[in-house]
């Protein structure tokens, strides 16, 4: 959405943190929802819950379920990371099998500052 952003690679990625990662030829910006091992579960109104606590996203103006095809609860299967978009209601990531998990592989880096546009520079968490 015409901003720049500085990205680093690191193996030590968390919840929460914002990723750039490979898919179909293309780079994509989504958030850490779940861990290797985790149980992710979504409700109608999109509350996320993992392993049976819910999920305190400060970041959000707005929780929609979107576009989902996955059951619950979901398992995030070893060196894969789930990962949902901050615009939930028009976000298409792993809530949908067409892009599903992403692998420890796919990701290019973490997000670190944000230097574009200028009135919006900051560091990213």
């Amino acid at each position: 959405n015409r901003e720049i952003v500085l990205l680093f690679k690191s193996k030590r990625l968390q919840r929460g943190d914002l990723c750039a990662f490979s898919y179909s030829n293309k780079i994509l910006i989504k958030r850490i929802i779940g861990m290797p091992g985790d149980m992710i579960s979504i409700d109608d109104l999109g509350n996320v819950i993992i392993n049976g606590e819910n999920l305190d996203e400060p970041y959000l103006t707005e929780k929609s379920l979107g576009e989902c095809d996955i059951e619950f609860p979901f398992e995030v299967p070893e060196e894969s990371f789930f990962i949902m978009g901050d615009r939930r209601d028009t976000s298409i990531d792993s809530r949908s099998s067409v892009i599903g998990c992403v692998e420890r592989e796919q990701i290019i880096g973490k997000i670190f500052f944000r230097i574009w546009p200028f009135k919006k520079i900051d560091f990213i968490n």
